[in-house]
């Protein structure tokens, strides 16, 4: 049985080779995912780790928790605990080190990393063994800066430059007095960082005469935990935390896994649909190897061998293209982590340097996947092969499906569907995530349900195309025959596209449906002009609204400020305002009573009214930041949004209490609205800053479409491997259909039928087939994405579903040419039959 297995393999290369390339696409894509994250996180672990050299033991605040009416308040790290770190037995040095954003525009004015990448800190001293000086000296004074070697690289500075510097809204530009390097993660991957010297640095961050942390170094012979052992003996207790540079080394690069555990589980989601469709594949092949084999199989029967002999022999078959398969998707893969590395170069995320990483847990993965997926998709159809009567196999005779087969799937099929229908409606009517898990539970239901209904479907869906194919005459006629003589083959072709088209018409609807609803929010909520923020979504300097006031044709300003509460022993985020402005810079509907806010009166969200059984008029008492309290009144109730809730308040009753007040957004009225004149005014006010945005409502519409463009535009490329695997399957479920048709192709040739009505007919057969699974596949689409829609409408008020009828057009364009693309070689290789020879094949 093993020789007769290797032989049959031996003996159809030809028609393995189309599964052979559906495994090795769904494995390479398993393989290639795991060898870049892989390599990613291994880059990224090594590099953060050379950041630790100079760190022993750091020393760092010590958080404190909200208890009853009190905020806990983080303590700060002073200079006499500083002194008291470097003077404890076993330490050699202690620095403090300071952080924060700062933005570095480049010579034509655009900021330089990705935002949150910019970052900045202090230089200690004159020599500071953190940041080695590649050139020029230590900076001094608020107009000197340190920045990196690779920033200064790509931006083509040198010391002695001016550059554009950023921390908190306004603009500096002091001089570059120096070069360093650095094996900083953030600027190994493409950010930038600046230095300014202690002093400076401790201004421009807010936080004078305090450190963010203490890094203490070890004298020779002293050990990390020894040190960290003296440290704490010596350093307040409940104030301080201490920790090696080891642990600090180790939690990194335990941070830096997980965070890429998120990408690793998203690509091997679409790497696991790719596969998922490739068993379709992988299934239709066997299928019809196994019939074309029927009476070899017979004859085994026949000469002693078992159904169980039979069944292992096809899935020998099965062990040996699967092993093939994944030994060349695992090349592939390879290559794919490769190539997804330089791809992120070339996109400008810059990622450390570093080998390869293939770890013999992708090779174990790659292996496992392509046998397995392959040996399962096969054994259903080694099954039926072995239990065929070898006297019915013998004869030719192909037992039809029973009647009661026919009915029992039918059943099966509206069982699965229907339950994945009503769980997916009942998901619907929950809040929030309790019905994630319930929709993804029905949605594999429902998918389920419809593969096995597929049979059924094709008759009536594609006798719905026999008007058309009457037009293209007696080859339109076959192809349609052709397309429901086997039900089953095509069900299991079509379903391959249409797993791919109801992911991808969901997102579409999705997508859709988000931004109009979003763009509606934005309408609704706000009738500023403009919206002011930081281009990293940090706050923005106090200075920054002051400034835009002063500008000509403003007329109203008001920043957005967040500080934290406590009310009623619970943690409340307080926004305050300009109140005499925010009236005219919003536009929020009003339940009760009135939008006021000045003095002790605030507004506030419904449903934080409702948490805290509040009306208009009741009055509550709030703890802020500093300890104090204050009694307020309710002055009204609005219906807030994503973008705009919870308890406003006037900035003259927050601020006060703010150690160091700071604003998350400012909104701008002017005199003539938003103009390109006017916001260049804004700009130039706050000195062309690369690090500030100035948006106008469509500005920000547009940024939200272009986030869920670019999040489309990835889930349509992950999803292309699917669609490429189901081209696969259609080209090979032709080119052995034209195997098996080759007598009555022969025939129709005989009859009269040329060879460009043999193409149109099997080209026309593969069209039906994929518009087929096209049509199941958009319907599948909207009814989730109508579905998931709804649950996000019980949370967003202006939800509304968008049905984007152009792209749904296309996606039927798409298909069809999918199908047409397929029958090239199939047609041809149809058509080229030798006529006499395909009458006597059997």
């Amino acid at each position: 049985m093993l020789r007769t297995a290797l032989r049959n393999v031996l003996a159809h290369k030809a028609r393995l080779l189309m599964t052979v390339l559906a495994v090795m696409l769904g494995v390479a894509f398993v393989s290639g995912t795991l060898v870049f994250t892989n390599t990613i996180s291994d880059a990224y672990q090594k590099s953060s780790a050379k950041g630790f050299d100079q760190v022993d033991v750091a020393v760092q605040a010590e958080s404190q928790e909200d208890k009853g009416d009190k905020i806990g308040k983080t303590p700060e790290l002073t200079r006499a605990m500083l002194d008291k770190s470097a003077q404890v037995p076993g330490a050699a040095s202690a620095t403090g080190a300071v952080t924060g954003f700062t933005a570095i525009a480049d010579k034509h004015g655009k900021l330089i990393g990705g935002g949150f990448q910019s970052q900045g800190g202090n230089y200690w001293g004159a020599k500071d063994a953190r940041y080695p000086l590649a050139e020029g000296h230590a900076p001094s004074g608020t107009g000197e800066v340190l920045i990196d070697s690779a920033t200064a690289r790509r931006a083509g500075y040198e010391v002695g430059d001016t550059v554009r510097i950023s921390v908190d809204g306004p603009v500096l530009t002091p001089k570059i007095t120096g070069i360093f390097t650095t094996d900083d993660g953030n600027v190994a991957a493409g950010g930038s960082l600046a230095l300014f010297d202690t002093a400076t640095a401790q201004q421009l961050f807010g936080k004078p005469g305090t450190y963010d942390e203490i890094d203490v170094k070890a004298a020779a012979g002293t050990s990390q935990a020894a040190l960290k052992s003296e440290l704490d003996k010596a350093l307040p207790k409940g104030l301080t935390e201490t920790t090696t540079g080891q642990q600090l080394a180790d939690d990194q690069a335990e941070l830096i896994s997980s965070s890429m555990a998120g990408l690793k589980q998203g690509l091997l989601v679409f790497a696991g649909i790719a596969l998922f469709v490739g068993t379709f594949i992988i299934a239709n092949t066997f299928t019809m190897l196994v019939a074309q084999r029927t009476r070899e199989l017979a004859l085994m029967r026949a000469v002693g061998a078992s159904r169980r002999q039979v069944t292992r022999s096809v899935l020998l078959e099965a062990f040996v293209v699967g092993a093939v398969a994944a030994v060349a998707g695992l090349i592939a893969g390879i290559g794919i982590g490769a190539g997804l590395r330089s791809l992120m170069g070339s996109l400008g995320a810059t990622v450390p340097d570093g080998p390869l990483v293939i770890s013999p847990g992708t090779v174990v993965a790659a292996f496992a996947v392509g046998i397995l997926v392959t040996m399962l998709a096969a054994w259903l159809p080694g099954r039926r092969a072995a239990k065929i009567p070898p006297v019915a196999a013998m004869s030719s005779l192909h037992a039809p499906a029973t009647t009661k087969s026919l009915v029992l799937r039918n059943t099966l099929g509206a069982l699965f569907s229907g339950a994945g229908v009503a769980v997916v409606l009942a998901a619907t009517t929950m809040e929030g995530s309790d019905g994630q898990a319930p929709m993804g539970l029905g949605a594999v239901l429902l998918i389920i349900g419809v593969f096995i209904l597929t049979p059924l479907l094709s008759r009536p869906l594609i006798a719905a195309a026999a008007p058309v194919l009457r037009g293209f005459g007696v080859a339109g006629k076959l192809a349609r025959q052709n397309s429901v003589r086997n039900p089953r083959r095509t069900a299991a072709t079509a379903s391959a596209l249409m797993i791919g088209l109801t992911l991808i018409t969901g997102m579409t609807v999705m997508a859709g449906s988000l931004q109009k609803s979003i763009d509606k929010m934005a309408s609704a909520a706000i009738s500023a002009d403009y919206v002011v923020s930081m281009a990293n979504g940090n706050e923005l300097s106090p200075d920054v609204e002051k400034k835009l006031g002063r500008v000509d044709g403003v007329t109203a300003t008001s920043p957005l400020r967040n500080a934290a509460s406590r009310i009623d022993g619970t943690t409340e985020y307080l926004t305050g305002v300009n109140g005499r402005a925010i009236g005219e810079l919003t536009d929020l509907k009003v339940d009760e009573g009135s939008f006021t806010v000045g003095g002790t009166k605030v507004v506030v969200d419904a449903d934080t009214a409702e948490s805290h059984h509040w009306k208009a008029g009741s009055d509550f008492t709030v703890s802020y930041e500093d300890g104090r309290r204050q009694r307020l009144t309710v002055a009204g109730v609005y219906e807030g949004n994503e973008m705009i809730e919870g308890i406003i308040l006037d900035n003259s009753a927050l601020s006060p209490h703010q150690s160091d007040p700071a604003d998350m957004q400012v909104m701008v009225k002017t005199s003539d609205g938003a103009t390109s004149a006017t916001k260049d005014r804004l700009e130039k006010a706050l000195g062309s800053n690369p690090a500030v945005k100035v948006q106008d409502k469509k500005d920000l519409s547009n940024d939200i479409a272009q986030m869920f463009t670019l999040m489309l535009n990835m889930v349509y490329g992950l999803l292309a491997m699917a669609v490429i695997v189901a081209v696969l399957g259609v080209v090979n479920t032709l080119a052995m259909s034209v195997f098996e048709r080759s007598q009555e192709i022969g025939m129709l040739r005989a009859i009269g039928l040329d060879r460009k009505g043999i193409k149109r007919m099997v080209r026309l057969e593969s069209l039906v087939i994929s518009l087929f699974g096209a049509v199941l596949g958009i319907g599948l689409g909207v009814f989730f994405g109508w579905a998931a829609g709804e649950l996000l409408g019980a949370r967003m008020a202006t939800y509304e579903l968008v049905l984007p009828w152009a792209r749904i057009a296309v996606f039927l364009l798409l298909a069809g040419t999918v199908g047409v693309l397929a029958a090239l070689w199939p047609a041809r290789r149809a058509a080229r039959l030798n006529m006499l020879s395909a009458i006597k094949s059997e």
